[in-house]
Protein backbone atom coordinates (compact mmCIF):
# COMPACT_ATOMS: atom_id res chain seq x y z
CA UNK A 1 0.00 0.00 0.00
CA UNK A 2 1.40 3.40 -1.00
CA UNK A 3 2.19 6.04 1.60
CA UNK A 4 -0.28 8.96 1.87
CA UNK A 5 1.09 12.07 0.17
CA UNK A 6 2.63 15.02 1.93
CA UNK A 7 0.40 18.09 1.53
CA UNK A 8 1.51 21.73 1.40
CA UNK A 9 -0.76 24.77 1.51
CA UNK A 10 0.69 28.12 0.39
CA UNK A 11 -1.61 30.93 1.54
CA UNK A 12 -0.98 34.57 0.61
CA UNK A 13 -2.96 37.73 1.35
CA UNK A 14 -4.53 40.38 -0.90
CA UNK A 15 -3.27 38.65 -4.07
CA UNK A 16 -6.11 38.89 -6.57
CA UNK A 17 -6.64 36.30 -9.29
CA UNK A 18 -6.02 38.79 -12.08
CA UNK A 19 -2.45 39.48 -10.88
CA UNK A 20 -0.62 36.50 -12.35
CA UNK A 21 1.11 35.92 -15.62
CA UNK A 22 -1.11 32.95 -16.40
CA UNK A 23 -4.15 35.25 -15.98
CA UNK A 24 -2.68 37.70 -18.50
CA UNK A 25 -1.57 40.60 -16.28
CA UNK A 26 1.14 42.40 -18.33
CA UNK A 27 2.63 44.09 -15.25
CA UNK A 28 3.36 41.09 -13.06
CA UNK A 29 6.27 38.66 -12.76
CA UNK A 30 5.02 35.34 -11.33
CA UNK A 31 7.42 32.79 -12.76
CA UNK A 32 6.91 30.24 -9.98
CA UNK A 33 3.12 30.46 -9.76
CA UNK A 34 2.83 30.24 -13.54
CA UNK A 35 5.14 27.22 -13.62
CA UNK A 36 3.02 25.48 -10.98
CA UNK A 37 -0.15 26.28 -12.96
CA UNK A 38 1.42 24.67 -16.03
CA UNK A 39 1.80 21.31 -14.28
CA UNK A 40 -1.13 21.48 -11.85
CA UNK A 41 -4.86 22.02 -11.87
CA UNK A 42 -5.48 25.73 -12.36
CA UNK A 43 -8.85 26.84 -11.00
CA UNK A 44 -9.49 29.91 -13.12
CA UNK A 45 -12.83 30.74 -11.46
CA UNK A 46 -11.90 30.35 -7.79
CA UNK A 47 -13.27 32.74 -5.17
CA UNK A 48 -12.89 33.40 -1.50
CA UNK A 49 -16.16 32.90 0.41
CA UNK A 50 -15.50 36.16 2.29
CA UNK A 51 -13.16 38.85 0.93
CA UNK A 52 -11.61 39.74 4.30
CA UNK A 53 -8.86 38.01 6.26
CA UNK A 54 -10.33 36.55 9.48
CA UNK A 55 -13.57 35.32 7.88
CA UNK A 56 -11.73 33.78 4.91
CA UNK A 57 -9.05 32.14 7.05
CA UNK A 58 -11.62 30.59 9.36
CA UNK A 59 -13.58 29.23 6.38
CA UNK A 60 -10.41 27.86 4.79
CA UNK A 61 -9.35 25.97 7.92
CA UNK A 62 -12.75 24.70 9.07
CA UNK A 63 -14.58 24.13 5.78
CA UNK A 64 -17.47 26.17 7.17
CA UNK A 65 -18.50 29.65 6.03
CA UNK A 66 -18.61 32.54 8.44
CA UNK A 67 -20.37 33.04 10.82
CA UNK A 68 -21.03 29.28 11.14
CA UNK A 69 -17.35 28.77 11.90
CA UNK A 70 -17.52 31.18 14.85
CA UNK A 71 -16.22 34.35 13.16
CA UNK A 72 -18.85 37.08 12.87
CA UNK A 73 -16.89 40.27 13.52
CA UNK A 74 -13.35 41.35 12.68
CA UNK A 75 -11.92 40.80 16.16
CA UNK A 76 -13.66 37.47 16.85
CA UNK A 77 -11.18 34.64 17.48
CA UNK A 78 -11.66 31.22 15.96
CA UNK A 79 -13.27 29.28 18.85
CA UNK A 80 -10.81 27.07 20.71
CA UNK A 81 -13.16 24.12 20.15
CA UNK A 82 -13.39 24.65 16.37
CA UNK A 83 -12.56 21.53 14.35
CA UNK A 84 -10.07 22.25 11.59
CA UNK A 85 -8.41 20.40 8.73
CA UNK A 86 -5.39 19.98 11.02
CA UNK A 87 -7.46 18.03 13.55
CA UNK A 88 -8.80 15.81 10.77
CA UNK A 89 -5.33 15.08 9.39
CA UNK A 90 -3.90 14.49 12.86
CA UNK A 91 -6.51 11.75 13.18
CA UNK A 92 -5.29 10.27 9.89
CA UNK A 93 -1.71 9.95 11.11
CA UNK A 94 -0.31 13.17 9.64
CA UNK A 95 2.27 15.39 11.28
CA UNK A 96 0.77 18.89 10.99
CA UNK A 97 2.50 22.28 11.09
CA UNK A 98 1.69 25.95 10.57
CA UNK A 99 4.09 28.81 9.84
CA UNK A 100 3.22 32.48 9.47
CA UNK A 101 0.23 34.77 9.78
CA UNK A 102 -2.70 33.50 11.87
CA UNK A 103 -5.16 36.42 12.45
CA UNK A 104 -7.61 34.17 14.32
CA UNK A 105 -6.63 34.60 17.97
CA UNK A 106 -8.00 36.93 20.69
CA UNK A 107 -6.45 40.36 20.20
CA UNK A 108 -6.88 43.88 21.55
CA UNK A 109 -9.20 45.90 19.27
CA UNK A 110 -7.83 49.11 20.81
CA UNK A 111 -4.24 48.41 19.78
CA UNK A 112 -2.85 49.71 16.45
CA UNK A 113 -3.46 47.20 13.67
CA UNK A 114 -0.13 47.91 12.02
CA UNK A 115 3.07 47.39 13.97
CA UNK A 116 4.54 45.52 16.90
CA UNK A 117 1.44 45.40 19.12
CA UNK A 118 -0.55 42.85 17.11
CA UNK A 119 2.63 41.31 15.68
CA UNK A 120 3.75 40.40 19.21
CA UNK A 121 0.33 39.22 20.41
CA UNK A 122 0.80 35.67 21.69
CA UNK A 123 -1.56 33.07 20.24
CA UNK A 124 -2.36 30.65 23.11
CA UNK A 125 -1.85 26.95 22.23
CA UNK A 126 -5.58 26.23 22.47
CA UNK A 127 -6.20 28.84 19.72
CA UNK A 128 -3.69 27.39 17.23
CA UNK A 129 -6.15 25.27 15.29
CA UNK A 130 -4.93 21.84 16.38
CA UNK A 131 -1.56 21.95 14.58
CA UNK A 132 1.17 19.75 16.11
CA UNK A 133 3.75 22.44 15.44
CA UNK A 134 2.90 26.16 15.25
CA UNK A 135 5.26 29.09 14.69
CA UNK A 136 3.99 32.45 13.55
CA UNK A 137 2.37 35.72 14.50
CA UNK A 138 -1.16 37.02 14.96
CA UNK A 139 -1.02 39.93 12.49
CA UNK A 140 0.68 43.35 12.44
CA UNK A 141 1.41 43.74 8.72
CA UNK A 142 5.18 43.80 9.16
CA UNK A 143 6.35 42.69 5.72
CA UNK A 144 9.94 42.85 6.93
CA UNK A 145 11.58 41.60 10.15
CA UNK A 146 8.56 39.71 11.57
CA UNK A 147 8.03 38.79 15.22
CA UNK A 148 7.58 35.02 15.65
CA UNK A 149 6.52 32.84 18.56
CA UNK A 150 5.06 29.38 19.03
CA UNK A 151 6.05 25.81 19.76
CA UNK A 152 9.78 26.43 20.12
CA UNK A 153 9.63 30.19 20.84
CA UNK A 154 7.66 30.85 24.06
CA UNK A 155 8.03 34.62 23.61
CA UNK A 156 8.01 36.71 20.42
CA UNK A 157 11.40 37.02 18.73
CA UNK A 158 12.18 39.37 15.87
CA UNK A 159 13.64 37.55 12.86
CA UNK A 160 15.53 39.63 10.32
CA UNK A 161 14.57 39.46 6.67
CA UNK A 162 11.73 39.81 4.21
CA UNK A 163 8.73 38.14 5.80
CA UNK A 164 7.91 35.79 2.90
CA UNK A 165 11.56 34.67 2.75
CA UNK A 166 11.66 34.14 6.52
CA UNK A 167 8.45 32.10 6.72
CA UNK A 168 9.22 30.01 3.63
CA UNK A 169 12.75 29.38 4.88
CA UNK A 170 11.57 28.14 8.27
CA UNK A 171 9.02 25.90 6.57
CA UNK A 172 11.75 24.46 4.33
CA UNK A 173 13.83 23.60 7.39
CA UNK A 174 10.85 21.89 9.04
CA UNK A 175 9.98 19.60 6.13
CA UNK A 176 13.57 18.39 5.83
CA UNK A 177 13.27 16.54 9.12
CA UNK A 178 9.49 16.12 9.52
CA UNK A 179 7.98 12.70 10.06
CA UNK A 180 5.92 11.61 7.06
CA UNK A 181 3.23 12.02 6.00
CA UNK A 182 3.04 15.73 6.83
CA UNK A 183 0.58 18.57 6.27
CA UNK A 184 2.09 22.05 6.25
CA UNK A 185 0.41 25.46 5.99
CA UNK A 186 2.66 28.39 5.01
CA UNK A 187 0.80 31.67 5.51
CA UNK A 188 2.37 34.99 4.47
CA UNK A 189 1.00 38.54 4.54
CA UNK A 190 2.36 39.81 1.23
CA UNK A 191 1.16 41.31 -1.02
CA UNK A 192 -0.77 43.14 1.72
CA UNK A 193 -0.22 46.85 2.46
CA UNK A 194 1.96 48.74 3.26
CA UNK A 195 2.78 48.46 -0.43
CA UNK A 196 5.66 50.94 -0.13
CA UNK A 197 7.56 48.57 2.21
CA UNK A 198 10.74 47.07 0.70
CA UNK A 199 10.11 43.81 -1.16
CA UNK A 200 13.45 42.03 -0.72
CA UNK A 201 15.53 43.06 -3.74
CA UNK A 202 12.59 43.30 -6.17
CA UNK A 203 12.46 46.74 -7.79
CA UNK A 204 8.93 48.19 -8.08
CA UNK A 205 7.95 49.03 -11.65
CA UNK A 206 7.52 52.71 -12.46
CA UNK A 207 3.91 53.72 -11.70
CA UNK A 208 3.54 55.43 -15.07
CA UNK A 209 4.58 52.30 -16.94
CA UNK A 210 1.76 50.13 -15.60
CA UNK A 211 -1.13 48.98 -17.78
CA UNK A 212 -4.37 49.55 -15.85
CA UNK A 213 -7.59 47.63 -16.53
CA UNK A 214 -10.41 49.60 -18.20
CA UNK A 215 -12.54 49.69 -15.04
CA UNK A 216 -10.06 51.96 -13.21
CA UNK A 217 -11.21 55.60 -13.71
CA UNK A 218 -8.63 57.68 -15.56
CA UNK A 219 -7.31 61.17 -15.09
CA UNK A 220 -7.75 61.77 -11.36
CA UNK A 221 -6.54 60.83 -7.91
CA UNK A 222 -7.98 57.32 -8.24
CA UNK A 223 -5.68 56.57 -11.15
CA UNK A 224 -2.69 58.16 -9.41
CA UNK A 225 -3.25 56.21 -6.22
CA UNK A 226 -3.83 52.97 -8.12
CA UNK A 227 -0.55 53.39 -9.98
CA UNK A 228 1.42 54.20 -6.84
CA UNK A 229 0.01 51.27 -4.88
CA UNK A 230 0.21 48.79 -7.73
CA UNK A 231 3.88 49.59 -8.18
CA UNK A 232 4.68 48.26 -4.71
CA UNK A 233 2.02 45.54 -4.99
CA UNK A 234 3.68 43.98 -8.01
CA UNK A 235 7.10 44.07 -6.34
CA UNK A 236 5.71 42.19 -3.31
CA UNK A 237 4.03 39.66 -5.59
CA UNK A 238 7.32 39.02 -7.38
CA UNK A 239 9.23 38.67 -4.10
CA UNK A 240 6.63 36.36 -2.57
CA UNK A 241 6.34 34.30 -5.75
CA UNK A 242 10.08 33.76 -5.62
CA UNK A 243 10.09 32.84 -1.90
CA UNK A 244 7.29 30.29 -2.24
CA UNK A 245 8.80 28.98 -5.45
CA UNK A 246 12.03 28.14 -3.64
CA UNK A 247 10.04 26.24 -1.02
CA UNK A 248 8.19 24.00 -3.47
CA UNK A 249 11.47 23.23 -5.24
CA UNK A 250 12.94 21.78 -2.04
CA UNK A 251 13.64 18.03 -2.51
CA UNK A 252 11.37 17.22 0.46
CA UNK A 253 8.47 19.07 -1.22
CA UNK A 254 8.80 17.92 -4.81
CA UNK A 255 6.46 14.95 -4.40
CA UNK A 256 3.96 16.81 -2.19
CA UNK A 257 0.48 17.84 -3.19
CA UNK A 258 0.85 21.64 -3.35
CA UNK A 259 -2.01 24.14 -3.12
CA UNK A 260 -1.28 27.85 -3.74
CA UNK A 261 -3.91 30.53 -3.17
CA UNK A 262 -4.77 33.83 -1.47
CA UNK A 263 -7.45 34.62 1.10
CA UNK A 264 -8.79 37.60 -0.91
CA UNK A 265 -7.83 40.29 -3.41
CA UNK A 266 -7.65 44.09 -3.57
CA UNK A 267 -9.66 46.54 -5.69
CA UNK A 268 -6.69 48.81 -6.55
CA UNK A 269 -8.89 51.51 -8.06
CA UNK A 270 -11.31 49.29 -10.00
CA UNK A 271 -14.70 51.04 -10.00
CA UNK A 272 -12.98 53.85 -8.07
CA UNK A 273 -12.59 51.58 -5.01
CA UNK A 274 -9.70 50.27 -2.94
CA UNK A 275 -8.95 47.37 -0.57
CA UNK A 276 -11.28 44.43 0.06
CA UNK A 277 -14.66 43.52 1.48
CA UNK A 278 -16.31 44.46 -1.81
CA UNK A 279 -18.27 41.93 -3.91
CA UNK A 280 -16.41 42.84 -7.13
CA UNK A 281 -14.10 40.44 -8.96
CA UNK A 282 -10.88 42.15 -7.90
CA UNK A 283 -11.82 41.54 -4.26
CA UNK A 284 -13.44 38.08 -4.35
CA UNK A 285 -11.56 36.18 -7.07
CA UNK A 286 -8.32 34.52 -5.98
CA UNK A 287 -5.51 32.58 -7.64
CA UNK A 288 -5.74 28.86 -7.00
CA UNK A 289 -3.56 26.04 -8.29
CA UNK A 290 -3.29 22.47 -7.00
CA UNK A 291 -0.35 20.37 -8.14
CA UNK A 292 -0.81 16.70 -7.44
CA UNK A 293 2.00 14.52 -8.89
CA UNK A 294 -0.57 11.74 -9.28
CA UNK A 295 -2.81 13.82 -11.59
CA UNK A 296 -2.37 15.46 -15.01
CA UNK A 297 -2.34 19.22 -15.56
CA UNK A 298 -5.66 20.87 -16.32
CA UNK A 299 -7.47 24.19 -16.50
CA UNK A 300 -10.62 23.96 -14.40
CA UNK A 301 -13.16 26.69 -15.18
CA UNK A 302 -15.80 25.51 -12.71
CA UNK A 303 -16.74 27.97 -9.96
CA UNK A 304 -15.05 26.78 -6.76
CA UNK A 305 -14.62 28.29 -3.30
CA UNK A 306 -11.86 28.16 -0.71
CA UNK A 307 -14.46 26.97 1.80
CA UNK A 308 -14.35 23.58 0.06
CA UNK A 309 -10.58 23.23 0.20
CA UNK A 310 -10.49 21.41 3.55
CA UNK A 311 -12.77 18.65 2.26
CA UNK A 312 -10.70 18.34 -0.92
CA UNK A 313 -7.52 18.09 1.14
CA UNK A 314 -8.89 15.16 3.12
CA UNK A 315 -9.75 13.46 -0.17
CA UNK A 316 -6.17 13.93 -1.41
CA UNK A 317 -4.98 11.58 1.34
CA UNK A 318 -6.42 8.68 -0.65
CA UNK A 319 -6.51 9.85 -4.27
CA UNK A 320 -6.27 12.85 -6.61
CA UNK A 321 -9.52 14.79 -6.35
CA UNK A 322 -10.88 18.00 -7.82
CA UNK A 323 -12.34 20.61 -5.48
CA UNK A 324 -16.10 20.15 -5.32
CA UNK A 325 -18.35 22.56 -7.21
CA UNK A 326 -22.16 22.56 -7.27
CA UNK A 327 -22.00 24.95 -10.22
CA UNK A 328 -21.91 28.10 -8.11
CA UNK A 329 -20.06 29.69 -5.20
CA UNK A 330 -21.54 31.64 -2.31
CA UNK A 331 -19.86 34.91 -1.39
CA UNK A 332 -20.61 37.28 1.47
CA UNK A 333 -19.42 39.85 3.98
CA UNK A 334 -21.06 38.96 7.32
CA UNK A 335 -19.99 42.19 9.02
CA UNK A 336 -18.66 45.69 8.37
CA UNK A 337 -15.06 46.55 9.22
CA UNK A 338 -14.81 50.21 10.25
CA UNK A 339 -11.52 50.89 8.48
CA UNK A 340 -10.76 53.26 5.60
CA UNK A 341 -11.67 52.11 2.07
CA UNK A 342 -13.40 48.87 3.11
CA UNK A 343 -16.92 48.03 1.97
CA UNK A 344 -19.34 49.90 4.29
CA UNK A 345 -22.18 47.37 4.24
CA UNK A 346 -22.98 43.69 4.71
CA UNK A 347 -23.98 41.70 1.63
CA UNK A 348 -24.35 38.18 0.26
CA UNK A 349 -24.41 36.75 -3.21
CA UNK A 350 -24.16 33.88 -5.65
CA UNK A 351 -21.46 33.61 -8.31
CA UNK A 352 -21.24 31.20 -11.22
CA UNK A 353 -18.59 31.16 -13.92
CA UNK A 354 -20.71 33.56 -15.97
CA UNK A 355 -23.06 35.41 -13.56
CA UNK A 356 -22.85 37.24 -10.25
CA UNK A 357 -25.88 38.24 -8.19
CA UNK A 358 -25.46 40.23 -4.97
CA UNK A 359 -28.01 41.37 -2.38
CA UNK A 360 -27.44 44.19 0.10
CA UNK A 361 -27.90 43.86 3.86
CA UNK A 362 -31.65 44.48 3.62
CA UNK A 363 -31.99 41.63 1.10
CA UNK A 364 -32.62 43.87 -1.91
CA UNK A 365 -30.88 43.26 -5.25
CA UNK A 366 -27.68 45.28 -5.45
CA UNK A 367 -25.58 43.90 -8.30
CA UNK A 368 -26.10 41.65 -11.30
CA UNK A 369 -23.18 41.17 -13.66
CA UNK A 370 -22.75 39.12 -16.82
CA UNK A 371 -19.18 37.96 -16.21
CA UNK A 372 -18.88 36.33 -19.60
CA UNK A 373 -19.72 39.43 -21.66
CA UNK A 374 -18.64 42.01 -19.09
CA UNK A 375 -15.69 40.63 -17.06
CA UNK A 376 -14.84 44.12 -15.80
CA UNK A 377 -18.35 44.44 -14.30
CA UNK A 378 -18.88 47.84 -15.89
CA UNK A 379 -22.62 47.40 -16.42
CA UNK A 380 -24.90 46.62 -13.48
CA UNK A 381 -28.00 44.78 -14.72
CA UNK A 382 -29.77 44.85 -11.34
CA UNK A 383 -32.14 47.64 -12.35
CA UNK A 384 -33.42 45.86 -15.45
CA UNK A 385 -36.81 44.28 -14.76
CA UNK A 386 -36.39 41.17 -16.91
CA UNK A 387 -34.03 39.68 -14.31
CA UNK A 388 -36.62 39.37 -11.54
CA UNK A 389 -36.78 35.58 -11.82
CA UNK A 390 -32.98 35.31 -11.70
CA UNK A 391 -32.87 37.30 -8.46
CA UNK A 392 -35.64 35.19 -6.95
CA UNK A 393 -33.78 31.96 -7.75
CA UNK A 394 -30.56 33.28 -6.24
CA UNK A 395 -32.35 34.44 -3.10
CA UNK A 396 -33.99 31.03 -2.70
CA UNK A 397 -30.57 29.40 -3.01
CA UNK A 398 -29.11 31.64 -0.31
CA UNK A 399 -31.98 30.88 2.05
CA UNK A 400 -31.63 27.16 1.45
CA UNK A 401 -27.96 27.24 2.41
CA UNK A 402 -28.29 29.38 5.56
Amino acid sequence: MSRPPNILWLVTTQWRAQATGVAGDPNVRTRCFDALAAVGRHYSQAVTPHPFGPWARAALLTGLPSPRNGIRDYFDPLPAQAHTVAHALNDRGYRTAFFGKWQLAPRDPRAPLVGDSHAKTIVPPEYRGGFDFWEGFESGFLLNDPWLHGTRRPQPEKVAGYQSDVIAGLAAEWIQSAAQPWFLVVSVEAPHPPYHAPAADCVPPAPGSLTLPPNVPRGGETEGRARRELSGYYAHIEATDRALGRLIEEPAARDAVVMWTSVHGDMHGAHGLFRKGWPHEESVRVPLVVRDPRAPAAIDARPVSLVDLSAATLAWVDRPAAIASPGYSLISMPSVVALPDQCPCRWQGVRTATRKIVFNESGKPWLLHDLERDPGERRNLAGEGEHTAEFAAAQALLKATD
